[in-house]
């Protein structure tokens, strides 16, 4: 028996010693890395030295103001795209490019010079061609990472590379630090942290810009058809309201006042619809200081609208148009592909569901919006599920998640809220104690909200005093007792449909990404 202890910790203790020794390795590792670009950027400092010292103009060096490009790596690229091997053309360029992959052999040099877009196109630098003086410059101060313009004749190598034979060059600007190796994947922290060294080594991390900017770009031209007005509301606010979510807070010095960074422009969008601007809606940053995850940053971009006249049925098909118009303009039809491969289907009618109904079903117990407090405990006792907050809808909604949300996977509204977590929505026009408020989840999270406008400005502010008494018992996501709102509302706001829409969120629905990927440079400790 006293063998056992001895025979337990031996493992326990060798396994110790390697994890040590494994992080005295990955500190040697880095001290190492850290060496040796310290001497690389010592290296090129001494070149940018003697590119300035050889500047003919002030405007020349390592720095230049501009040099004479007179076309693009890409449209160069389609122009002769099938140009055979070693052909010529007698057709002159200048291009500018990123060095991303260089070597030099004696007479013969060559420079993969990379555009913006990931485009790239050979240079070939001959003694023949620029005499043995530039040669030896190139030699002596070109590296990798550097910018750089080549003029000369666009021609195919006998590999059938396209290429152009530099009659002239010149660096555009001189790179102080290596590039990562481009044949091996940045970790995920580095691509984070240096998303402009994502940008120039990963194809993926380029193609994720330009599918974001085609995707506002469409959901603003399906505003526009539909008669929709972009306007802009205040990043600060004297109230933070619109949303149930922890504020950000900040000190005005002109005002002498605490100020929030608005959670939601909900609050001004509707003062708008009131003064008559029937069709609105705004893509801008929201705030929110709560916790960061694969699905949620605590500064977003998000997209709201409202419509006068419309209500939660006609806002989730606006809502279902603008996904499926945006689907279109990355991926040409309503089916896109995500990072991994797979193909998503956003085509076709998506299902609407009641949040109630699919509850019971997947609880196999009946669940309305009377069902006592005390069953709702019980049914979550005996699930496991821990949820501390006294309402009724809390409880509902957890459950839900519990029983229902992971078996979503295609695109579903699910309708019809319990009353008491919407205070800003409409009640239900045929069923008590529920308001008509859908979540849409996509890829099995929540992509947007819609709701039936609550205008009743009596009504709206009873949910107003009962947002402040939970505020008053300790519940930081409640709102407080907005006076301008109400008085805005008192000047009647006609029958509205809303919704709201994460921007980052929707890039993960038509990419497959997670958040941090969607956002360009995404906060960070």
């Amino acid at each position: 028996m006293s063998d056992t202890p001895a025979a337990t910790e031996a493992p326990a203790a060798e396994a110790e010693e390697s994890a040590v020794d494994s992080s005295e390795r990955e500190t040697a590792e880095r001290e190492t890395a850290e060496r040796e670009i310290s001497e690389q950027k010592a290296v090129r400092l001494a070149k940018r030295e003697r590119l300035i010292d050889r500047a003919t103009s002030p405007g020349g060096g390592a720095y230049p103001v501009t040099v004479p490009v007179t076309d693009n790596i890409p449209a160069v690229r389609k122009q002769f795209d099938d140009l055979p091997a070693d052909a010529t053309t007698g057709i002159t360029v200048g291009l500018a490019g990123r060095v991303v992959h260089l070597r030099n052999t004696g007479k013969l040099c060559f420079a993969s010079l990379q555009s913006g877009d990931g485009s790239r196109i050979q240079a070939m630098v001959s003694l023949a061609q620029v005499g043995e003086e530039s040669l030896a410059e190139w030699k002596d101060l070109v590296d990798l990472g550097d910018h750089l313009f080549v003029s000369g004749e666009v021609i195919s190598s006998r590999r059938g590379e396209l290429s152009v034979m530099v009659s002239t060059w010149e660096i555009a600007t001189k790179a102080l630090l290596p590039l990562p190796n481009l044949h091996t994947e940045l970790s995920e922290e580095t691509r984070v942290r240096s998303r402009y060294l994502d940008l120039i080594s990963r194809e993926r991390a380029r193609r994720t810009v330009i599918q974001r900017s085609q995707t506002v770009a469409s959901l603003r031209r399906t505003f526009t058809e539909l008669a929709f007005i972009e306007i802009e509301t205040p990043m600060l606010q004297v109230m933070h309201g619109g949303a149930s979510a922890r504020p950000f807070t900040t000190h005005s010095n002109a005002f002498d006042t605490e100020l929030y960074l608005r959670i939601a422009p909900e609050l001004f969008l509707k003062r708008a619809v009131v003064g008559g601007i029937d069709r609105v809606y705004e893509i801008n940053r929201n705030f929110r200081n709560e916790g960061a995850d694969s699905t949620h940053s605590p500064e977003f971009a998000m997209l709201e609208a409202y419509e006068a006249y419309g209500d939660y049925n006609s806002i989730a098909s606006l809502t279902q148009k603008l996904i499926q118009d945006a689907a279109v303009a990355i991926s040409g039809s309503h089916v896109v592909t995500w990072a991994d491969g797979t193909d998503y289907d956003l085509g076709g009618a998506w299902d609407r569901i009641s949040m109630y109904d699919s509850l019971s079903a997947a609880a196999g117990v009946e669940i309305t919006p009377q069902t006592p407090l005390s069953e709702l405990k019980d049914l979550a006792d005996r699930e496991g599920l821990e949820i501390d907050h006294p309402i009724h809808g809390k409880y509902v909604e957890e459950l839900w998640e519990h029983f229902v949300k992971g078996d979503l996977t295609a695109p579903t509204f699910v309708m019809d809220f319990p009353v008491d977590t919407s205070p800003l929505v409409r009640g239900h026009r045929s069923v008590e104690g529920i308001v008509e408020k859908w979540d849409l989840y996509v890829r099995g999270f929540e992509l947007a909200t819609g709701y039936s406008e609550l205008v009743d400005p009596v009504i709206q502010r009873e949910r107003f005093v009962e947002q402040a008494r939970l505020a008053a018992g300790g519940d930081p996501e409640a709102m407080g007792l907005d006076e301008e709102f109400l008085r805005a509302l008192e000047y009647g706001m006609p029958p509205s449909g809303g919704m709201g829409m994460g921007i980052d969120r929707l890039l993960m629905a038509l990419t497959g990404l997670g958040i941090r990927e969607t956002i360009l440079f995404p906060l960070v400790k």
